[in-house]
């Protein structure tokens, strides 16, 4: 019978052994990629720009509102701001402008002036964003 002898006297030294043996993988910054935050803003919408619906088209449209690029800047940080507090349905006011913004798919989907908002009662909304 023979007896085979190992330099191994334990779990842990087999263990380190095979660990110290695996090569290093290289983050995803240093191979090129994105990293998992900048994956997990794009998945989650945060770097989206928020979309007009038809509807809100419409309705700027006919009222001949024209957002300046502050506006613009203004309105994608309300959703964004909003994102980050778990609203779906905001309300954000940018000026004398109010926008209900489906947060979820960064979509506007209606768009007034205030002073057009009857009683100034906004339904169908679970939070409110003023920039």
């Amino acid at each position: 019978m023979k007896i085979q002898t190992n330099s191994f006297h334990s779990l842990e030294q087999v263990q380190n052994e095979y660990l110290n043996q695996m090569p290093k993988t290289q983050t995803a910054k240093q191979m090129g990629g994105l990293s998992f935050q900048e994956i997990l803003e794009q998945a989650s919408g945060l770097s989206k720009e928020v979309r007009f619906s038809k509807h809100a088209s419409n309705r700027l449209n006919t009222r001949n509102i024209e957002l300046t690029d502050g506006q613009m800047e203004r309105l994608n940080e309300g959703a964004k701001k909003a994102q980050a507090k778990g609203i779906k349905d905001s309300l954000v006011l940018v000026d004398s402008l109010a926008f209900i913004v489906n947060v979820p798919s960064s979509t506007v989907v209606t768009a007034m002036e205030q002073s057009e908002a009857q009683e100034n009662i906004f339904t169908n909304i679970d939070g409110a964003v003023i920039i």
